[in-house]
């Protein structure tokens, strides 16, 4: 049944078979030996460098925070850019295949670019959602937009209550981020910028989590302007 379709879930499996999740779960894992691989595309294959990198900036990361427990961390804002499609593409999870042991993993072909979409930054801190800025007419970001336009209205929500709250950014390394004008911009503003490990996504809380969380749950919805996304 998995050679037939690769995108079977346990459910369609108990429903075809008549046998309990458990039952299926073991025949799967410990006779078959197959795992569900999500097709993911891998910009970098890291250094030994940039994975020891990796592992001292979370070293680092528990310390400063105190493994979560520090008051600091309300002042963590974390925010990125994505696209929101008019259409519902697949998901992640909807991508993931059955691989045997034997077979190389999965990889998807880029999806051609569609002109109905949008792109959008967001913002989040450890409270909720703080603010969702689209780019009118602006298909890319580029450190103009992100520190006239974006970022200034970002501050302005945060400290709308507080014009003295302290604000500890995280956002990846992309151009715009790490631009000298931003980081003129950042440092004007008093926001103390948290380092990012280079090509690590999963280190990014907005890819990893935040973002298909917030797609997942407008996943059929319907707008009637765009200004509403």
């Amino acid at each position: 049944m998995i050679e037939e379709d690769r995108h079977v879930t346990y459910r369609e499996i108990e429903a075809s078979c008549g046998i309990s999740k458990t039952a299926i779960q073991s025949i799967l894992q410990e006779h078959l030996a197959v795992k569900k691989i999500c097709s993911r595309w891998i910009p970098h294959n890291l250094t030994e460098a940039q994975k020891d990198a990796r592992v001292s900036w979370c070293k680092e990361m528990r310390k400063k925070f105190k493994l979560g427990t520090a008051k600091s961390v309300y002042n963590i804002v974390t925010g990125d850019e994505t696209w929101i499609y008019s259409y519902d593409p697949e998901t992640k999870q909807q991508s993931t295949v059955w691989v045997f042991p034997d077979e190389p993993n999965p990889t998807k072909v880029v999806r051609p670019q569609s002109t109905s979409k949008k792109m959008i930054a967001c913002f989040f801190g450890l409270t909720g959602h703080i603010a969702t800025i689209p780019l009118e007419d602006r298909k890319t970001v580029n450190a103009k937009w992100y520190t006239e336009i974006c970022l200034p209205k970002v501050m302005k929500e945060i400290r709308k209550t507080n014009k003295n709250r302290r604000i500890m950014l995280h956002h990846d390394n992309a151009s715009s981020h790490t631009a000298r004008e931003t980081k003129d911009f950042l440092k004007e503003q008093s926001v103390e910028i948290i380092s990012h490990c280079p090509y690590s996504p999963d280190l990014s809380p907005n890819d990893f989590f935040l973002f298909l969380y917030v797609k997942k749950n407008a996943w059929g919805a319907i707008f009637i302007t765009s200004r509403r996304c």
